[in-house]
């Protein structure tokens, strides 16, 4: 057996095993591309194990037989072209030209008995050429439009039809050549036929390995965008972002329905134009496949829910891939992709959405379990505020109630004792201060509340912060301190002026209370960019670095302050940051422990809301 022999062999047996492998599938999962593709390797097929029994059994030639092969042969590239039609859209002047080229081609074989004389040879080998070239560029096309594995095993298919193509075109321009080089085009037949056989076995009929193998690249990009989809903000968000990720993945379209167990029903984000927002039990072919767990492929969706054909056809939905999505017992929606051609390779898309639907599920069962543990810790911490609350309200609510019940029973016991004494308006004086202390603790519990409602900040004016600082600076209580006020000009803006004024009164308070009789307190105001910058600035104790990032906090205080020589709750500059941000300003503060701190303020001048 010569070389050339060989690879004849070897090609004739790629193509009938790609012939077996496919009528398989057409078993399995009948349907139009099923049937075009088992055609298309048909008619090779039945060339070769014709050509194959004649050559070697030394059978006569039976003229039927050979015409029918040879009408087969004539049918390859129309054969080829329903192919392509069924999964690209092939223009009907296209498809009316390749019926009129094949019928000349068949008529031309039938008249002539055979004997084609060489321009009419010459003239179909051009159209059948022609027609291969086209269809491998019809499917170059729909494997850019495609994704993974389908991309890639239609580029084998694209490169298997372009040798096809150039198989026939030698074969017929060789009876044309001069004796010298008419051994060359055989062997350079064989060769690219070969190759034509296995691009066309790598296309329709890959092994497992090489599948898995082409998958995996898909897959891996596919789980570096899932990696962070579960940190996403909200469950809209990481389905949103599923879609786009099988879709991309699979070269279609993708919808997530997740179950919703109160309704029970399937609710979709984004649905296509037939499925409802919410699928209920019924005949919806998603709620289908959700029910019986089990992944399935709808080749003509229209066929499979005929209630429904119109509205798919309408929104150019022609085939289906569906698969649940489920982690251990726990049924947590369906995954469907569509298309609006029939895919070429079903099973290998089917396959990839299994996994897809697979990986979404993690990914939303991780989202579920970081949901249940940011939960538990807003319940720790809703607890660890709710203690923090009682112990602070208890500690600072008590010296001043302590002082009011011992100075008013003191008063009674002195009023029953000696009736006509004069009144002790230093004791009065102690229980109007501690009632005034008191209410200032509840009024800042009221402002905390109103905060978190966001309805502590009320009807806005125009305001001149200048004025308003040197208001504060003139309280009777800050008298024997320096208080310093420094600005070039009024700094008027549109504010809440109860609120800015109570800002401004707990920052100087705070600096006052913090720092030493003899020292200053300076406060700046200044106009820059439409902004309006407050600092306030003391020599005090200064905060600890570690507190500088919680300092706003409800109920934190510095971990330097003496609770026993400062009083407080730790809810002032809580409440002058929410102020200031419903305002849409921004403060922060710089400080150094035994230096002194600056409270910075800004707010926007114009436009607050």
């Amino acid at each position: 057996m010569t070389a050339l022999e060989l690879i004849s062999l070897l090609t004739q047996a790629i193509f009938v095993l790609i012939f077996v492998l496919v009528v398989r599938g057409l078993v399995r999962r009948p349907s139009r591309t099923t049937v075009d593709i088992a055609l298309f390797f048909g008619a090779i097929a039945i060339a070769i194990v014709e050509s194959r029994v004649a050559t070697t059994f030394r059978l006569p030639q039976v003229e039927i037989v050979s015409d029918i092969v040879a009408l087969l042969i004539i049918a390859m590239p129309y054969l080829l072209l329903r192919l392509v039609d069924d999964f690209s859209d092939v223009p009907a002047l296209v498809n009316r030209l390749a019926e009129g080229g094949l019928l000349l081609s068949a008529a031309a074989f039938l008249a002539t008995e055979g004997t084609v004389p060489p321009p009419i040879l010459l003239a179909v080998v051009l159209y059948f050429a022609a027609l291969s070239t086209y269809c491998a560029v019809a499917v170059v096309r729909a494997a850019r439009r495609s994704a993974g594995v389908t991309r890639r095993r239609l580029e084998a298919v694209a490169a298997g039809t372009l040798l096809l193509g150039l198989v026939i075109l030698v074969a017929g321009l060789a009876p044309s050549l001069p004796p010298p080089l008419t051994g060359l085009p055989t062997g350079l037949t064989q060769a690219v036929a070969l190759a034509s056989a296995i691009a066309y076995f790598v296309g329709f009929a890959p092994p497992q390995i090489l599948r898995r193998a082409w998958q995996e690249p898909e897959l891996r990009s596919f789980l570096r965008r899932a990696a962070s989809l579960p940190r996403l903000p909200d469950t809209a968000s990481i389905v949103r972002a599923l879609q786009d990720g099988a879709g991309s993945t699979l070269g279609a379209r993708a919808t997530i329905g997740l179950f919703d167990r109160e309704t029970r029903t399937l609710r979709f984000q984004d649905p296509h134009g037939v499925l409802p927002a919410e699928v209920g039990q019924g005949e919806y072919l998603a709620w289908r496949v959700f029910e019986r767990q089990r992944a399935e492929y709808f080749a003509d969706a229209a066929r499979a829910h005929p209630a429904l054909a119109s509205a798919y056809r309408a929104h150019r939905v022609r085939s289906l891939l569906i698969a649940p999505i489920s982690a251990a017992e726990q049924h947590l929606g369906a995954l469907e992709a569509y298309t609006d051609h029939e895919p070429v390779f079903s099973e290998d898309d089917l396959d990839l959405v299994r996994l897809l639907a697979d990986q979404a599920a993690v990914i939303l069962e991780s989202r579920a379990l970081i949901d249940e543990a940011a939960r538990v810790r807003a319940h720790e911490e809703a607890a660890r505020l709710k203690d923090d609350f009682i112990s602070a309200a208890a500690h600072d609510l008590k010296t001043p109630l302590t002082t009011l019940v011992a100075q008013a029973q003191f008063l009674e016991r002195r009023a029953q004792t000696e009736p006509s004494a004069p009144a002790d308006l230093a004791g009065l004086r102690r229980i109007v201060r501690e009632a005034k202390r008191l209410s200032s603790l509840v009024v800042e519990l009221l402002d905390a509340s109103r905060l978190e409602q966001g309805k502590l900040v009320g009807e806005r004016e125009p305001v001149d912060l200048v004025e308003l600082v040197r208001d504060v600076a003139r309280r009777e209580s800050y008298r024997a301190r320096r208080i310093n006020v420094s600005a070039d000009a009024p700094v008027v803006g549109s504010y809440d002026p109860r609120r800015i004024g109570q800002v401004l009164e707990n920052l100087v308070e705070n600096a006052v209370k913090y720092s030493p009789d003899d020292s200053e307190v300076r406060v700046a105001i200044a106009q820059r960019d439409g902004e309006a910058f407050i600092d306030v600035t003391d020599q005090g104790i200064g905060i600890p670095a570690s507190d500088l990032p919680v300092i706003f906090e409800r109920f934190h205080r510095a971990s330097n302050v003496d609770d026993r020589r400062f009083a407080g709750m730790g809810l002032g500059l809580f409440i002058c940051k929410g102020i200031v941000e419903q305002h849409g300003g921004r403060i922060w503060v710089e400080s150094r422990v035994g230096t002194g701190s600056t409270f910075h303020v800004v707010l926007p001048l114009e436009g607050a809301h």
